[in-house]
């Protein structure tokens, strides 16, 4: 049994006790504020902003309502979408379209602005995993090629070094080098050294000398010109370092000696608090706090062992080298770390306010990572600029992004900092919020940074607020249906029009297969192509070979193309995905639900049972999908619309959770920590928690698992 919270009551507050003390001993100390200047204006600001809180959540329920009844009066009826979009105008749910105008959102590093690359998204509970992702601004392309399946050998994954692989890796870097980085009248293959000679990248075949075709490329280098340790190359924005040394295993058989290559990768890096952790009490909150708060400190340590030895993880300095006249320049070693808070929904029992009530979670996390970066406006080691930069989900149209700015400029000025000092990325995730975008932009004009699509959010609130419309489509079929292509672009052309290229993120989902990185390298590149300059990824792997990208394709030419198409429809984005009178099989029937039922289990499970937000979760082919509490959205509403409007039972849905509790289990086998679902499905929590996402699927507030997760999670802590 766990031990009952400690609270402490201060002003008109009762904090947990390991809070507390974290914010007083921890927190505190290197701001400048004191702790009755912390509390008094922590206290005042949030009994000021929790009822408005209260009063939009409010909003979204009843606009729900409304929706629901607008469609249930037209029960099985065509929809009329220039009806549908009058109504929809007349409740409020779609806000009246003001003049053009830019954003004007100041001091913005340039790894936002300039920089088009990878961004990785990280479980901030998980202080290893956090600083794996810092790090991983810088990653071998060589070690990246060789682990995966994008080079094609029997000894994919063995431990034992095969050198034909080996030299597979070194010759698509050089292919890789030939394409970027011109030789003129010579390929890197068959360059036998480098050197830097008057200034210039000199390469040499034998006695032969050779030249860059675009000398601009070649930015510095390290060690002495006449034998360089490395060669630093610029393209496009990004970086590369060629490690020349000859010594290196991997450089045996190379007649440059070259050792290695290293990419610019994670441009910038989300530390997430939301979607991807397991935080339900003071406890989590504290380790996520205070994860976050050593990054910003810059002193954040992680000590683990793997295989039987032990390693330490820290942050990795900045990268100095020469430029090509000799004076003595850095490289910023890390992501810029970026935080995203819990959206507007969710209450915390870490905090409970005068009234009894639990505090608004989002509040909370706007006071306290902002509180903790203020380590980092001191010593600028993440920005440079001195902004912190809150990447806010799940906001529903301009009103909830209005409260966002109000928010912060409390944070702001308890904290005294400078006004607009906390910028703020928009997850363009929801559906009022798409369908309002331009003026959820224009309510935190001064503070945006960053737009971006969530594809599986954004489908689960399609499938909620539609719940009465219809039956819908098969979930593979939703990304060729016409609302997800006019969601895509209409996020890119608004932020096109406001002003974003070259000041502030467009940005693209998440590829979820991290093992199948031959595939994103086939299908990534597109999120290019729609005008993404950032796009997300699961790993540091996956970082370095999406940078290949980046590349290939100048983004802000890119954006100068996109300009000219014609803008995204309101009327196909409002196009609800549903279908009449289907002709699907009981097999093909069986087989969605048994997809989907699978990794709500395999997330679920995890979750509840071992606090473990983001997984990779094998589907029902064994390969692992990265799963968060996204993909749970989509998947449990999904099952839930099938059964109200009949396409399943409940029983046979049970049915199927049932049997594929048992083929999580066994893919749970080797996990020490696992505890099994079947076959006393009536002692699993987890279980339990998975079915009521189901078959309380339609009641659940905009279709969000987080209420039903934290409550079976409590549930799981206490026993």
């Amino acid at each position: 049994m766990k031990k009952k919270e400690e609270y402490i009551k201060i002003k008109n507050l009762s904090v947990s006790k390991v809070l507390y003390d974290f914010i007083n001993e921890e927190l505190l100390p290197g701001t400048k504020l004191s702790k009755n200047e912390f509390w008094s204006g922590f206290d005042k600001a949030v009994h000021d902003l929790s009822p408005k809180n209260k009063d939009l959540l409010d909003i979204r329920e009843k606009l729900q309502k409304q929706i629901d009844y607008w469609h249930m009066e037209r029960k099985g009826g065509k929809i009329n979408l220039k009806e549908y979009i009058k109504f929809l105008k007349k409740i409020g749910y779609l806000k009246n379209v003001g003049p053009n105008f830019k954003i004007d959102t100041n001091n913005i590093d340039e790894e936002i602005s300039q920089i088009a690359g990878p961004q990785l998204v990280v479980p901030i509970m998980n202080a290893r995993y956090a600083l794996n992702a810092a790090n991983a601004r810088w990653v071998s392309l060589y070690d990246s090629l060789y682990g995966t399946d994008i080079i094609e050998s029997e000894e994919t994954g063995a431990e034992r070094y095969d050198p034909i692989r080996g030299t597979q890796v070194i010759r698509y870097c050089r292919k890789f080098l030939d394409k970027h980085f011109e030789i003129k009248n010579l390929s890197w293959i068959k360059i036998t050294s480098l050197k830097v000679i008057n200034n210039k990248l000199t390469l040499f075949k034998n006695d032969e000398k050779f030249f860059l075709k675009d000398n601009y490329k070649f930015i510095g280098y390290r060690n002495n010109p006449e034998t360089p340790s490395a060669i630093i190359l610029k393209n496009n924005n990004l970086h590369i370092e060629i490690i020349i040394n000859p010594n290196a295993f991997s450089a045996k058989n190379d007649a440059a000696g070259i050792s290695d290559i290293i990419i610019e990768s994670a441009i910038t890096t989300i530390c997430d608090n939301e979607d991807s952790v397991a935080a339900v009490d003071a406890e989590d909150k504290v380790n996520c706090y205070r994860n976050w708060l050593e990054l910003m400190k810059g002193d954040l340590v992680s000590k683990f062992e793997k295989k039987g030895k032990k390693y330490i993880r820290k942050l990795n300095p900045d990268r100095s080298y020469y430029t090509p006249d000799g004076r003595k320049e850095k490289l910023h070693g890390r992501s810029l770390l970026l935080v995203r808070n819990v959206g507007h929904l969710m209450q915390n029992p870490s905090i409970t306010l005068k009234d009894g009530s639990e505090i608004p979670e989002g509040i909370m996390d706007a006071f306290i990572t902002t509180a903790a970066s203020i380590y980092d406006l001191n010593g600028k080691k993440n920005s440079r600029t001195g902004s912190v930069y809150i990447v806010k989900p799940k906001m529903h149209g301009p009103d909830e992004a209005a409260f966002t700015d109000l928010i912060f400029s409390k944070v702001e000025e308890v904290l005294k900092l400078k006004k607009y000092t906390c910028k703020i990325g928009i997850m363009d995730e929801e559906r009022r919020t798409s369908t309002n975008l331009k003026e959820c932009i224009r309510s935190l004009s001064k503070r945006v940074f960053f737009i971006n699509t969530g594809f599986l959010d954004r489908t689960g609130d399609e499938m909620h607020t539609s719940m009465e419309a219809g039956t819908m489509i098969k979930k593979g079929d939703m990304k060729t249906s016409k609302w997800i292509s006019a969601y895509e672009n209409n996020n890119v052309d608004i932020g096109l029009e406001c002003g974003f290229s070259g000041k502030a993120q467009i940005g693209k989902g998440m590829w979820a297969m991290p093992d199948l990185m031959s595939k994103m390298m086939e299908q990534k590149i597109e999120h290019l192509k729609a005008g993404a300059n950032c796009a997300w990824v699961p790993s540091p792997t996956a970082a370095s070979l999406h940078a290949l990208h980046y590349h290939e394709i100048n983004i802000f030419n890119k954006h100068k193309e996109l300009k000219k198409r014609k803008a995204a429809k309101l009327s196909d984005l409002l196009t609800i995905p549903t279908i009449k009178n289907p002709k699907w099989s009981l097999n093909e029937i069986n087989h969605e639900i048994s997809n989907s039922a699978q990794t709500i289990l395999g997330y679920v499970v995890r979750w509840i049972d071992q606090g473990i937000g983001c997984s990779k979760v094998p589907d029902l082919n064994d390969i692992g999908l990265m799963e968060d509490r996204a993909t749970l959205r989509i998947s449990s509403q999904h099952i839930a619309n099938w059964i109200y409007h009949g396409i399943c039972t409940k029983k046979q849905v049970l049915e199927i959770l049932k049997k594929m509790a048992k083929i999580v289990d066994r893919q749970n086998i080797s996990d020490p920590n696992y505890t099994n679902m079947s076959p006393n499905f009536d002692k699993s929590i987890a279980f339990k928690a998975a079915c009521d996402l189901v078959f309380h699927g339609k009641f659940q507030p905009s279709g969000y698992t987080e209420p039903l997760l934290h409550f079976n999670r409590h549930i799981k802590k206490s026993v």
